[in-house]
């Protein structure tokens, strides 16, 4: 039940800070410099999430096949290639790494 109450409590906290920029600014323009940051939070955090996500296992770090599988989705996106292609790239290059015996 502990956990379904910080889920509860985090999903609250996230509705509150989501409220509170409206409420707060209530329509005013933010200063370029602030605007600036806030258009570069998006791909950070998704950054954070992908490095996590490809290289963590617990707390331990772990190299396996889905390094080469984020490479590879990296490097398709890189010559922007649709959202499709690189996910089915990143999927291949994985399972074949894995069946190549990389864990």
């Amino acid at each position: 039940m502990t956990g379904w109450l910080v889920v509860a409590a985090v999903g609250a906290a996230t509705v509150a800070l989501k409220a509170s920029g409206p409420l707060l600014l209530g329509g005013r323009r933010l200063p370029a410099p602030v605007l600036a940051v806030v258009g570069l939070l998006a791909p950070a955090l998704l950054a954070g999430l992908i490095a996590t996500n490809t290289f963590a296992t617990g707390q331990a770090l772990v190299v396996d096949a889905r390094v080469p599988g984020v490479a590879a989705a990296g490097v398709v996106a890189w010559f922007r290639a649709p959202l499709i292609v690189v996910v089915l790239v990143a999927a291949v290059v994985t399972a074949a790494a894995r069946a190549a015996g990389m864990a």
